[in-house]
């Protein structure tokens, strides 16, 4: 069943509303998501459907910038409705609604994979997790972010572009801080896992250093994750667990709820897992990781700040800039979100700022020197 919600009013000149569309097998579901989204005065919801078939038509006449998308739907499933509303429209963002389990997260892990911008777990009832607030300003918040992106691809944001500063040089052999990295520490939110698959293929099983990776996302996920970056051909990669050796050639994951820390000293680098409270309303968190990074490793930490919503991953990476460590950013146009890498360019901090499909190259400018590769 689909239905159309009346036009649109016109949006003021300095903003376009974000036009989203609902798509669930659940009426109740997908009344409590229209609710919650009108209730911000930046979306409107422009149309609502039961399964992937009825989604693609509605697609076609209501050109939304969002799509939230349910999993398990009859006639068509969101998995296979996935790629014909990409196609159809590369510019609109798809945010997968998940269930909390591990076939949930495997199957959103996929979708991922196939160019789903994010994710917010599926409500399972009205009084449940949908009527908790965080619940509320992780979908709007999301829903928000991913709209004003569409917008940018297709140039409809009427929005004033933010103020980025002259990029500094790219990395290079004669620039004047450059060291050898002993340690990659990557930090990532929205739009995280499919920055991470490109990075961590591109780097290969060749490559010989140690990675930490904290990316925003529930406890659940966290080991499929870890699969799909395995499975990719590119490190072995697990979730981090507590007093563990860091040790070259291996990928670390931050756990879900905990902030992932190094401690020992820079020859016997170690996990550290730590409860302390979330910082930018996230555990775990990037800032926490890159600060211990800094203090236990120097100036031989490499951080890299992937497209992520807010600013975490700012404070730590001045941490690891004043330390002497390099930084880089994704640049704003191949980032889902340019939250956290815009913050980190704004501040000064970055010591390149490059596309997704560069970022691999960069880490390997530097590492190579090191005899990072097999």
């Amino acid at each position: 069943m689909v239905l159309a919600a009346p036009a649109a009013p016109r949006a003021t000149a300095c903003e376009e509303r974000i036009r989203a569309i609902v798509c669930d097998d659940s009426a109740v579901i997908r009344g409590l998501l229209v609710r919650l989204l009108e209730a911000d005065p930046a979306i409107v919801v422009v149309g609502t459907a039961s399964n992937g078939r009825d989604v693609l038509a509605l697609q076609a006449r209501a050109r939304p910038d969002v799509v939230v998308l349910d999993i398990e739907m009859p006639v068509m499933d969101g998995l296979t409705a996935l790629p014909a509303l990409l196609k159809a429209d590369p510019a609109v963002q798809v945010v997968m609604a998940s269930t909390l389990t591990t076939r949930g997260a495997d199957i959103t892990m996929q979708a991922l994979r196939l160019g789903a911008a994010d994710y917010v777990p599926k409500p399972t009832a009205v009084g449940g997790i949908a009527a908790g607030e965080g619940f509320r300003r992780d979908l709007v918040e999301k829903v928000r972010a991913l709209g004003h992106a569409a917008q940018r691809r297709r140039g409809t944001a009427r929005a004033a572009p933010l103020p980025v500063p002259r990029a500094p040089a790219p990395l290079s052999p004669v620039a004047p801080r450059r060291t050898v990295p002993e340690l990659i520490a990557v930090g990532a939110s929205t739009g995280g896992p499919q920055a991470l698959f490109r990075v961590m293929k591109e780097l290969g099983a060749g490559f010989h250093l140690p990675v930490l990776i904290t990316q925003h996302m529930p406890a659940t996920f966290i080991p499929i994750l870890a699969e799909h970056i395995s499975r990719i051909g590119a490190l072995p990669c697990a979730e981090a667990r507590d007093g563990e050796r860091i040790v070259p050639g291996r990928a670390y994951l931050a756990p879900g709820d905990h902030h992932m820390l190094v401690a020992g000293d820079r020859h016997a680098p170690v996990v550290s897992l730590s409860a302390a409270p979330p910082e930018n309303f996230c555990r775990p968190a990037v800032d926490p990781m890159l600060r211990s990074a800094a203090a236990v490793m120097g100036r031989h930490v490499l951080a890299v700040i992937l497209t992520g919503m807010g600013h975490d991953g700012l404070e730590g990476g001045r941490a690891v800039a004043a330390a002497g460590g390099a930084v880089i950013a994704q640049d704003e146009a191949s980032s889902v979100v340019w939250g956290m890498p815009g913050a980190v360019v704004q501040a000064g901090i970055a010591s390149v700022i490059v596309p997704i499909d560069a970022v691999a190259r960069e880490i390997a400018s530097l590492a190579r020197a090191g005899g990072a590769f097999a």
